[in-house]
């Protein structure tokens, strides 16, 4: 049974039979015959379709399709899936994007099946050190960036601004030590869009959830976020759901004192904070709680790199 320290990355997925049937025709024809085969796939927030289907010949495909409810704004999170995907060159460890399309207010992506695993839960240390190699490969194959991309200041800018918002909120509740130095957090997580640019393309929102294994590969998946950033900006904002999820703690993993990384990481930190204090969006029932888990591990790694009393 999960609880707050360790909730699932789940959100309501719609079954194959239910996305809208002009999208099931369409990607039929796409893929050159009836469906005989759908497997629902779970893990991820995306209150959407995400099935591995089958044709009649034989013919797989993995497929995402999300419509305008119960969440509108999962349709616009798609459309850049979309966009992003379609542009991710052949060094980026991501399934390769068949086809996709916008259908009667529905975003749908087609990807090649890829017959893959999540890593274990709680994470293994042997999966675990194979995914932080392919972030550091993956990382140099990507700097400098070869595809055009916003910043991470662009991306996330509107997100990163939880303690600058705490001070004009209720902050009943929250952590002693956070509101003894709310002033002092919000003026270091204003700097942390200069901190954490850079030139390598960085996919901005990696959990066990968005990456696949098999024998031999690594696969990053879902790439609505991707933007431009620091090389180190992935792993840092991986390893607080690496030790919610039973793996070690961040600071374990990641000792670079930089300056630089400690903004970023109060920028995170404010963000899963506030966010863990906000009411469940529509279709997604364990999103506030996986934040609110990932806020505790990024608060106490935030307390040892600042040194604050």
């Amino acid at each position: 049974m999960s609880t707050d320290t360790n909730p699932p990355a789940s959100g309501a997925r719609v079954p194959w039979e239910d996305v809208h049937p002009l999208v099931r025709e369409a990607v039929e024809a796409f893929l050159g015959g009836p469906i005989v085969e759908a497997v629902t796939q779970q893990g991820g927030f995306s209150p959407a379709a995400a099935v591995r289907l089958r044709t009649a010949a034989g013919r797989r495909a993995f497929v995402k399709a999300v419509g305008p409810e119960p969440n509108p704004d999962s349709v616009a999170i798609y459309r850049s899936e979309l966009r992003n995907a379609a542009a991710l060159p052949e060094s980026v460890p991501a399934p390769k994007l068949l086809t996709g399309f916008e259908l009667e207010g529905w975003v749908t992506l087609v990807f090649e099946d890829v017959e893959a695993v999540h890593p274990a839960m709680p994470w293994r240390r042997d999966e675990l050190d194979r995914v932080l190699l392919a972030l550091k490969e993956m990382s140099a194959a990507l700097s400098p960036s070869p595809i055009a991309a916003p910043t991470v200041g662009e991306v996330m800018g509107d997100s990163f601004q939880g303690w600058r918002s705490l001070l004009d909120e209720d902050t009943s509740g929250l952590d002693p030590w956070a509101l003894r130095n709310l002033t002092e957090l919000a003026a270091l997580e204003s700097g942390w869009a200069a901190a954490a640019a850079g030139d390598t393309l960085v996919h901005a929102d990696l959990r066990a959830d968005n990456i696949l294994l098999t024998s031999d590969r690594v696969y990053v998946v879902d790439w609505p976020w991707a933007c431009l950033a620091a090389p180190w900006y992935d792993r840092v904002a991986m390893l607080p759901s690496v030790a919610m999820q039973g793996g070690p703690a961040p600071h374990e993993l990641f000792d670079d004192p930089d300056p630089a990384v400690t903004a970023v990481l109060a920028a995170i930190t404010g963000y899963f904070v506030r966010q863990g204090r906000q009411a469940d969006p529509p279709g997604l029932p364990t999103l506030r709680a996986f934040q609110r888990a990932q806020g505790v591990v990024a608060l106490e790694w935030l307390k040892r790199r600042t040194g604050w009393v």
